[in-house]
């Protein structure tokens, strides 16, 4: 029974925004005891003098030892980091590694969904992609945000060989997307009340999320045409796709509430959702339109739970056996 699994957690890199989710989420979780809390600069503090918001909830200290005798690590370091560590930490096989970087999220290759690297095989984490192979899986390579909620909106469509003409999609995403690093559009005075594009149609999670959706239609993809926005708001991420389609309204809906049937975290509604209804969860919320021939898809998930660290429980949660859904009932802020 559930209950009666206990894993053994350490977390490398917990002083950023993804190393506090985790440890919100972990400190809470019904089967899990935190072994350690790395982190070089902050070792020797108290957990919570960078997380202020779990006093009285953990006494763990940040500490620069790492502890080998652990079940699972979460590895919440800076993109190109992972690799280094993983490269020179030679850590037992035993040790199952959840990475929240994206160095080991897709090869080169479009035909398999692993990575392999430095004699490990990382799978791919999209639980609503390969729910079946992350429960066989040693390593996960999770997911991006932005490469969440846009597959999360397009899946049904390509497992159906849907995907028959140009994708648009336009995102905009929180500042917590950006890390906790301070750089001059993080900064309040600049993004509040403010909104801006970047790297327009050459975000990095575009050959992520193409990669994904050619394994799963099998066909020649056609262009998928991605515009992100900053937002004015620490986190959440709204994203609208749209795409010409024969499909009517109802065959879409029924085909995307077929697909996701048996995902806990995925609902299609039919009420046009708002940010706040997914913020401090691990929900994707999906709404169908159909405007003339466009099939209009908009998806909405918390960049920091359902776009890093929820999700990386929820591979957790399937790799050691658990209910999917264990140390995820979180209740979106609705003030």
């Amino acid at each position: 029974m559930d209950n009666e699994i206990s894993i053994k957690a350490g977390i490398v890199g917990g002083a950023g925004y993804t190393g506090g989710e985790l440890l919100r989420l972990l400190v809470n979780h019904p089967n899990v005891d935190i072994a350690f809390v790395h982190s070089k600069s902050q070792a020797g503090k108290p957990v919570y003098e960078t997380h202020k918001d779990l006093l009285g909830d953990t006494e763990l200290y940040f500490t620069d030892a790492l502890q080998t005798d652990v079940d699972v690590l979460f590895l919440c370091v800076g993109h190109g980091e992972a690799k280094k560590f993983v490269e020179a930490e030679n850590l037992p096989k035993s040790i199952k590694i959840i990475d929240l970087s994206q160095d080991f999220r897709w090869n080169e290759s479009i035909t398999n969904a692993t990575v392999e690297g430095y004699g490990r095989t990382f799978t791919y984490g999209l639980p609503e992609l390969q729910r079946n192979e992350i429960k066989e899986a040693q390593n996960i390579a999770n997911p991006g945000c932005f490469a969440t909620a846009i597959q999360l909106a397009l899946l049904p469509l390509a497992e159906q060989q849907q995907l028959q003409q140009e994708v648009h999609v336009s995102g905009i995403t929180g500042s917590t997307g950006a890390g906790q690093s301070l750089s001059s559009t993080s900064h309040y005075s600049w993004r509040d009340g403010n909104i801006s594009n970047y790297k327009v149609l050459q975000h990095q999670h575009l050959n992520e999320i193409r990669r994904t959706l050619t394994v799963m239609q099998k066909q020649e993809l056609p262009s998928i045409n991605f515009v992100p926005y900053r937002g004015p708001f620490t986190r959440g991420i709204l994203c609208t796709s749209y795409l010409k389609s024969d499909l009517s309204l109802e065959e879409a809906k029924q085909m995307y509430k077929s697909y996701y049937r048996s995902h806990p975290f995925v609902t299609v509604v039919d009420v046009t959702p708002d940010l706040k209804q997914v913020t401090n969860t691990n929900k994707c919320l999906l709404h169908l339109d159909k405007q003339g021939e466009n099939l209009v898809i908009t998806s909405l998930i918390d960049n920091l739970l359902k776009g890093a660290s929820g999700q990386a429980i929820q591979n957790m949660n399937l790799i050691f056996g658990l209910k999917e859904t264990a140390g995820l009932k979180l209740k979106a802020s609705a003030f």
